[in-house]
């Protein structure tokens, strides 16, 4: 096996092929970069981002590949209850998670936010081929979804060409399809208080994709309580109750929007709907540090999370 990296979609992109069809990794780099010019919210002149624009008005014609990922985003949506939101951009600006010193954002300026969050006020026409967002203000971000869309994508590329047997790694997210020599590809599951190389637990992963969310990414510590990047959309504050949600699933846009949505449902929400969903598993570290996991989960634990 041959390993190429890349830098994409604003973090590291690891591509493990075996050696005689290492070529491959420039395609798998490009299909990123492709996805990246589509659903791009914050760049001038993606569809997406002339979507945004348009907010409260007329209804924007956008590609058919925009159409499907923000389709499976609002299904996401609607499986969660909002946990999983991608109106959650109205909300950007408003946490700066590199402030020295610390600040928090004004509470009436969120409440104003949120009122501009809500999924079902996204109108997908998929015979004209257009997207509108109802209310002025709305804002779509794919950010929790787009990078596991493009790994699909990337992962449907390489077996057609041929290949069984490859690893890819986009950020927090691994898809591992069949065997590194005569074993499965083993996948760790970070300590959310350890350093960023310390893994509490690995799993023995074949054609799945292993996506975790943290609140260990992006953060600032203010009075004893940590405020972390992954909002609740529908109260515009962090999440509470998780320190990290890891998600085993078939396709990896699923486990990238799903362990999102499980840092906001918490631990009991999050484990019912991951037992509803055949195919699916999921391990959890609490806010206390403890470990909980789906049923089909065959979890090697390699030392608790630190307290």
């Amino acid at each position: 096996m041959t390993t190429r990296s890349f830098d994409v979609m604003a973090t590291r992109l690891v591509v493990v092929l075996p050696a005689d069809r290492v070529e491959l990794a420039d395609r798998v780099a490009e299909i990123f970069a492709e996805v990246e010019a589509t659903a791009n919210e914050w760049r001038d002149g993606t569809p997406l981002s002339q979507v945004n624009a348009a907010a409260g008005g007329e209804a924007v014609a956008v590609p058919a590949d925009l159409r499907a990922l923000l389709a499976r985003g609002l299904e996401l949506g609607e499986r969660t209850d909002g946990a999983f939101d991608v109106t959650w951009a109205a909300l950007w600006g408003l946490w700066d998670f590199e402030a020295d010193p610390p600040v928090l954002p004004d509470p009436e300026e969120i409440a104003r936010r949120v009122a501009r969050v809500d999924y079902r006020q996204v109108e997908l026409d998929e015979a004209a081929g257009t997207v509108r967002l109802a209310r002025p203000g709305m804002k779509i971000g794919l950010g929790g979804i787009a990078k596991g869309w493009a790994l699909d994508k990337a992962v449907a590329a390489l077996r057609e060409a041929g290949l069984t047997d490859f690893h890819v790694v986009i950020g927090g997210q691994v898809y591992a399809a069949g065997h590194k020599g005569d074993r499965p590809w083993h996948v760790g599951i970070r300590d959310p208080r350890g350093a960023r190389d310390d893994v509490f637990a690995a799993l023995a992963v074949t054609d799945r994709s292993v996506s975790t969310s943290g609140d260990y990414e992006r953060y600032f510590v203010l009075d004893g309580t940590r405020y972390h990047h992954i909002l609740d959309p529908r109260t515009g504050w962090p999440a509470r109750g998780l320190r990290s949600a890891t998600v085993i699933a078939p396709d990896a846009t699923t486990a990238d929007g799903l362990s999102t949505a499980l840092m906001v449902l918490g631990k009991q929400r999050a484990l019912a709907l991951v037992e509803s969903m055949p195919g699916v598993e999921a391990v959890l570290v609490d806010e206390h540090g403890a470990v909980s996991q789906t049923s089909g989960v065959e979890l090697v634990m390699l030392h608790p999370p630190r307290p």
